[in-house]
């Protein structure tokens, strides 16, 4: 679920400014839309009902989706955008709850007319804000693509060989309403000591990112370069322990009720013995089994093991467009996964 480049930032941070090292933005790819007081970037492309919404993982953005993009937008609808304060879109209201991020998707898609059942298709962490806003919005949700996503209680590297459950650092705090409207303590804050480490990860290209197109892969050294992420990403891995704990503390079987669900999961995880805390069989056991769990969400599922790493959206492009594409035509037929 971390991120490859924000792991690096996983500590509560100070009310201080945040470092000035932005780049001049380059022309968005999709619309702006005005919530109220920030905007949030998405693009769509592509026509023909259900319209596909992704979300991305931590330290991800709509571009990385390209090549799964233009794919599906050749069968169907699909969005992509970028989460407050990542890429062009501005910085958003705090805490970043899952709550909070469904609501501001929501509130975008409704305001750009990009009417549902919809189908969400989530990566990594992406996976428990789709599950969540299908909670929230169970008649505006068509179908469920969880893209290797996390789960609650994953066991996920924080630096060295130490691990940490997802949810296990929960404070038990209580998750405020959603808002729209910004106010001061929502502005972004950064310890300036992490600028030159921002700037250091930022400057050269993560060889994974090299399959995208080049104009993308100037995107994305731009985006990782914005410090509005880096704060939005602490405020999201905070809250989102407080609704992993919950999820942990009940059954979650069945909570999605019959809503579509297919399951894309890695056939290997790759660990080894001696990269973490943990034995690399029960690193692999636990994720089999928390992958299992998310299939088991819905009485209407199915699981599909493809061989990739994490990032699948840029290492198996044609293996998540199948996926999407498989749900797309079980809602247009209703037929049962």
């Amino acid at each position: 679920m971390l991120s490859r480049i924000s792991i690096v930032f996983f500590f509560a941070v100070a009310n201080c400014t945040p470092p000035a090292f932005s780049q001049t933005a380059p022309k968005p790819l999709g619309k702006l839309v005005d919530l109220g007081g920030h905007r949030l970037h998405v693009n769509c492309t592509g026509q023909g009902g259900p319209t596909i919404v992704v979300e991305n993982g931590l330290g991800d953005f709509s571009f990385d989706w390209s090549l799964v993009q233009s794919r599906v937008s050749a069968f169907a609808r699909i969005c992509t955008y970028d989460r407050a304060g990542y890429a062009w879109s501005d910085p958003g209201p705090k805490p970043r709850s899952f709550v909070q991020l469904n609501l501001e998707l929501h509130d975008a898609l409704s305001k750009l007319g990009e009417s549902g059942p919809l189908v969400l298709v989530g990566h990594s962490y992406g996976g428990p804000v789709v599950r969540n806003f299908a909670l929230t919005y169970p008649k505006e949700v068509a179908g469920i693509v969880f893209v290797d996503s996390a789960f609650e209680g994953e066991r996920v590297g924080i630096g060295g060989k130490a691990t940490m459950r997802l949810g296990e650092d929960a404070k038990g705090k209580p998750i405020p309403p959603p808002r729209e409207n910004i106010s001061p303590s929502d502005n972004p804050a950064l310890p300036p000591e992490i600028a030159d480490q921002i700037k250091q990860l930022a400057a050269h290209l993560d060889p994974l990112y090299e399959i995208l197109p080049k104009g993308d892969q100037k995107l994305q050294l731009w985006a990782q370069a914005q410090p509005a992420m880096y704060d939005a990403e602490n405020s999201q891995r905070e809250w989102s322990s407080e609704i992993f704990a919950l999820w942990l503390s009940r059954p979650q079987a069945g909570s999605l009720g019959s809503i579509p669900v297919i399951v894309v999961t890695r056939a290997e995880g790759a660990y080894r013995d001696g990269d973490t805390d943990i034995p690399s069989a029960q690193m692999e056991k636990e994720r089999q089994d928390g992958q299992a769990m998310l299939a088991s969400l819905s009485s209407n599922r199915k699981q599909i093991f493809i061989r990739s790493g994490h990032n699948m959206e840029l290492e198996s492009p044609p293996s998540v467009a199948a996926a999407i594409q498989e749900m797309v035509q079980a809602v247009r037929s209703q037929r049962h996964l």
